[in-house]
């Protein structure tokens, strides 16, 4: 099923401060399957139950791959939702499991990063895309002539008067 693309140009509204989480692995040597596979599989329970829960704090996700990196780009509502999650059984639990089988060995990366950006504090811009990033977490606003540009659309919340609208 291919996704509904918004011809035009549109931007993202988000209300507050947004907490934006990278998170992800990678593989350092291929033929050590059965210690990073592991870790692979540990993600798409986590994934499924984060959509599972309707007021988590967790808005939405993107997923991108590469030869050797996975790169998750995740949504908050806030830190706290997060840090909470984070010591959910679901993630605890495989926490535990992945530094149990795999944590002594350099057959596997992982990496994740926590950005908390302030309110009014982002510039995004979306052409001919379906929903995607923080358009899809938050809110997909057309550009208007006030927000044509970047510099116009990276300002501070109480210069800002974004449609109301969410397409």
């Amino acid at each position: 099923m291919a996704a509904k693309i918004f011809p035009g140009r549109f931007t993202a509204k988000a209300d507050d401060e947004v907490i934006v989480f990278l998170i992800g692995m990678r593989i350092n040597k291929w033929l050590v399957v059965h210690k990073w596979l592991p870790v692979l599989l540990a993600m798409p329970p986590m994934v499924q139950e984060l959509y599972s829960q309707k007021d988590n704090g967790f808005f939405s996700l993107e997923n991108f791959i590469n030869f050797r990196t996975t790169l998750m780009i995740q949504y908050w509502r806030s830190e706290n939702e997060l840090y909470a999650y984070a010591r959910a059984p679901k993630h605890l639990k495989a926490w535990r499991n992945f530094n149990r089988k795999v944590k002594d060995n350099l057959a596997v990366g992982i990496f994740h990063e926590t950005y908390k950006v302030k309110d009014g504090a982002h510039e995004v811009i979306y052409g001919n895309m379906p929903l995607f990033g923080l358009a899809k977490a938050y809110q997909h606003v057309p550009v208007l002539p006030n927000t044509a540009s970047a510099k116009q659309r990276l300002r501070k919340k109480e210069r800002e008067p974004f449609a109301n609208s969410r397409s």
